[in-house]
């Protein structure tokens, strides 16, 4: 792209961005009725473009799972929407709260919390779930009352073309705008002077989004990723944790932010797992190289990363178990599939623990003790999910007690992600704020604070008016008690 098209494109967006910021002004806060409509116009989106949703992603993988784009893209972003349709009109009710001190509520004092709608939320979504990762945000965006700019990944062009023409059709270019380009246009698009940002992607992309962002004071929320582990108990239901791992792992082939990205497994039952782990492929995919339910990577470049780290543990030393049930040739494929890999203890100066793998390849370390598990994943940065099986219920409790992770899953991986009732969001490297839901609601409102003072000026609030004398001395001694 040439900088005068970045440059004309980045003028574009500053228009796009004025004429929403203006429509929010002249319109004010949307009623529930426009609310549930633009929710409406978004459930009609999908329903409608299902089928164009998964061959544009087809064609953006080389192969992907047209079932699986259903349940993840499709009916995992409708889902958001309905809940947020079923729950606004009990979100947008005002707050009561106690005044403070709580005597002058009995006066007809009141203290409230009014959510009201930022105004405009810039939305950043990644390749991996193109779809969802834009509408489930937008659930709590447009529940909340906000217009939208949205910049899709030009890692999935075809499915990023598709959005634009989806929203175009349904919402005039003052409520939805979708961006299409490049690196550039991201980075040009992450520096305009939004009311709120939600940027999904890898922590050293975000570093550069909140740079940006913070050249206009725009508040973030940041999805991202890390090593989300996985421990396995003593007390285990080793063939049901390796059957639902590995569903983990191998769903969009890995290339889930939430993806199991290593297991610690108790020393003894490590060839267990292994087992276990090699069984239940075999039952999901007989065959991997044709299968139309196993997802390519995404890119050549993704390919050879993912492939590097299994070379690189391989030549220093690593056990490697390919899961390959009907022993195919893989060095001879139209697409970038990969089968399931094991790691077996791995050390940390391989690199595949030293960065998010973001595909099918899953490192299995050993403990003694589960102390020495507990201290591995403390060692190591806070990741955005980590998943604990066992029956074990104060085995469970120390795991979850002595570590901190965005979310956690027990006796299974990823799906406290599909829970609308609980927020979604990491912490330190793993980001920051959080939506779904309710909490989404309220990530995307301005919380605004609203006191209401008495009528009548009695006589505890003349006495905080100078001059000072007694009575304030006398309230403040009673405040200034231990």
């Amino acid at each position: 792209m040439t900088a005068t098209a970045i440059s004309d494109q980045a003028a574009q967006m500053q228009t796009i961005l004025a004429k929403q910021k203006a429509a929010h002004l002249r319109d004010g806060a949307p009623s529930l009725a426009k609310r549930i409509e633009w929710l409406d116009r978004c459930i009609g989106l999908l329903v409608d473009y299902s089928t164009e949703i998964e061959q544009a992603l087809i064609a953006d993988f080389g192969a992907r799972s047209a079932d699986a784009t259903r349940f993840t893209d499709v009916a995992g972003s409708v889902g958001p929407l309905k809940h947020a349709k079923a729950h606004l009109a009990k979100w947008m009710k005002t707050e009561k709260r106690k005044t403070t001190p709580a005597i002058l509520g009995l006066f007809g004092a009141k203290a409230e919390v009014q959510y009201q709608p930022k105004g405009v939320v810039g939305v950043i979504s990644p390749w991996n779930f193109p779809v969802n990762l834009t509408f489930a945000p937008l659930a709590g965006i447009l529940a909340a009352g906000n217009r939208a700019m949205i910049k899709p990944s030009e890692f999935t062009p075809a499915t990023s073309e598709l959005m634009a023409k989806m929203f175009a059709s349904v919402f005039s270019e003052e409520e939805v705008a979708v961006i299409t380009g490049g690196p550039e246009v991201g980075q040009a698009f992450s520096g305009l002077a939004f009311d709120h940002m939600i940027f999904t992607g890898a922590t050293g992309v975000a570093r550069h989004v909140m740079r940006a962002a913070a050249e206009n004071l725009v508040p973030l929320t940041l999805e991202l990723g890390g090593k989300s582990p996985v421990i396995l108990g003593k007390s285990a239901d080793f063939a049901t944790a390796a059957a639902r791992v590995m569903n983990g792992k191998t769903l969009n082939a890995g290339q889930i932010c939430l993806a199991p990205d290593y297991v610690l497994t108790p020393e003894d039952k490590l060839e267990t797992f292994i087992g276990e782990a090699q069984s239940s492929v075999a039952k999901m995919f007989p065959t991997i190289k044709d299968n139309p339910d196993y997802t390519a990577i995404v890119a050549q470049r993704h390919y050879d990363r993912i492939m590097g780290y299994v070379e690189d543990a391989r030549a220093k030393g690593a056990r490697i178990v390919q899961i390959n049930p009907a022993e195919e040739d893989f060095t001879q494929q139209e697409h970038r599939r990969i089968p399931p890999t094991l790691i077996i203890n791995p050390t940390d100066d391989m690199k595949v623990m030293q960065e998010e793998i973001f595909g099918p390849v899953l490192p299995v370390k050993t403990y003694k003790t589960v102390q020495e598990a507990i201290g591995y994943v403390n060692a190591h940065d806070r990741p955005l999910g980590l998943y604990y099986f066992g029956e074990d219920a104060a085995e469970r409790d120390l795991v979850l007690n002595s570590t901190t992770s965005g979310g956690v899953t027990v006796n299974d991986v990823i799906m406290h992600i599909a829970q609308e009732e609980l927020p979604f969001g990491g912490v330190g490297p793993a980001g920051m704020g959080s939506y779904h839901g309710h909490d989404g609601f309220k990530e995307f409102s301005h919380k605004k604070a609203v006191y209401t003072q008495i009528k009548k000026d009695i006589g505890p609030l003349v006495q905080m008016r100078p001059p000072y004398g007694p009575g304030i001395r006398k309230y403040l001694a009673s405040q200034l008690k231990r």
